[in-house]
């Protein structure tokens, strides 16, 4: 079974092309698992389904290394919208893709007549709790407490289609990333657990954070991440609508648009191609 690896930022993918023949029979969960594996697998944060779509130009799954599903990926749809159109899937610009979390807009920026940049259209954040989903009775969520190890955290909690949990601290350098990101993601007040995002305010224009993505642990970016990110430091009156966003893998460029949408903007890259003789 022919796959390709791309990353985005450092965040990286598996992707299988089905967009032809349409979903297999296989265990995705397991595939993810086993394909995922660094040590044993090919390894990558996540595995990518590129599927046909009757709504959109194409359609994303993705998987996360512990097999669970994810609703969507900031940095994973970036690297499908280039791959898609790399493939000849489509051909126009700006495109749709299907999602777990619905229709996602993208704009592919060219140099040179090669993809070196996706604009993405993340659509409005999700404010209501219960839409997040978090068991927190404030809308928004913004200063609320949860309780992990001992220690009494304050966080925002904002969805961009899947939920993420953002604590504002100054302390990324000593930060215990290990044992409060996996506390935090699976904390009671959220049921369909959490991305975590800690971060450090820069300045109005700039922020810079550590993510412990749900599913997957430490990453090096998180592109639904930092547009959540961007919302709630706006929303604690922090910074202004539009961010450059430092995270361990590169820079991501965030705005909060006055339509209320918020757009990602950042690369997709390609890394290399393969053959597994293991897929089932």
């Amino acid at each position: 079974m022919e796959f390709w690896k791309m990353h985005g930022l450092g965040n990286d993918f598996i992707f299988l092309d089905h967009f032809s023949a349409g979903a297999n029979d296989f265990d995705y969960p397991l595939l993810a698992r086993k394909l995922c594996q660094r040590k044993f697998g090919i390894g990558a944060d996540g595995l990518i389904l590129v599927l046909p779509s009757t709504a959109a130009a194409a359609r994303m799954r993705i998987f996360n290394s512990d097999g669970s599903e994810a609703e969507m990926c900031g940095n994973g749809i970036r690297c499908f919208a280039c791959f898609v159109y790399d493939k000849g899937y489509v051909s126009t610009n700006p495109l749709t893709v299907e999602t777990l979390a619905g229709l996602i807009t993208l704009r592919l920026i060219f140099e040179r007549d090669k993809v070196r940049a996706v604009r993405v259209d993340m659509g409005i954040p999700i404010l209501k709790p219960e839409a997040i989903p978090v068991n927190v009775s404030q809308e928004p969520v913004l200063g609320a407490y949860l309780e992990v190890g001992g220690l009494s955290l304050k966080f925002s909690a904002v969805s961009m289609g899947n939920p993420h949990c953002l604590i504002f601290r100054d302390d990324l350098d000593t930060l215990d990333l290990e044992r409060l990101g996996p506390a935090v993601e699976n904390h009671s007040l959220f049921p369909r657990k959490t991305n975590v995002e800690f971060i450090r305010v820069d300045s109005p224009r700039e922020i810079t954070m550590k993510v412990w993505e749900r599913g997957a642990g430490p990453t090096l970016a998180c592109g639904t991440g930092a547009c959540a990110a961007v919302v709630a430091a706006v929303l604690n009156g922090l910074t202004e609508r539009k961010v450059t966003v430092h995270l361990p893998g590169g820079d991501l460029r965030i705005e909060w648009g006055e339509d209320n949408h918020v757009y990602m903007t950042g690369p997709a890259v390609y890394t290399f191609r393969g053959v597994t003789t293991d897929p089932a």
